[in-house]
């Protein structure tokens, strides 16, 4: 069964940390580009952060630069996202995908391929 599963989510104070995991079953991640995206109550889906198929390349939404970081683990099936000094506005449910390019990830998330089921992140005192 392709799939891709997250984990680590769970409920953190305001300057706290999480550190997130996304782990493929049934194909490789090494052939895709990879990203994270999240979806607040009441809000659209909006891209995190991407990663290219080899790593070299990154992005993330303003909001976020400077305290998450991507990463994946080609060795392991496995991509990450490491959130510090969290915020109220970080709370969501975040989305583990894979896709063919770091563009697709960025500009066209409807063309990502494989998509996780999400993992509720929860920032709040």
């Amino acid at each position: 069964q392709l799939q891709l599963v997250e984990s680590g989510g769970g409920l953190v104070h305001p300057g706290g940390s999480l550190r997130l995991s996304c782990a493929a079953s049934g194909f490789t991640l090494d052939g895709y580009a990879i990203g994270w995206f999240r979806q607040a109550p009441g809000k659209e889906r909006e891209r995190v952060s991407c990663i290219s198929k080899i790593g070299t390349i990154t992005n993330y939404l303003d909001s976020v630069k400077g305290r998450f970081t991507i990463s994946r683990d080609n060795a392991k099936n496995t991509m990450y996202l490491q959130m510090n000094t969290l915020k109220a506005e970080d709370t969501g449910v975040y989305y583990c995908a894979a896709g063919p390019s770091i563009t697709a990830c960025r500009l066209r998330p409807n063309d990502m391929n494989y998509w996780g089921k999400g993992t509720l992140v929860t920032v709040s005192s």
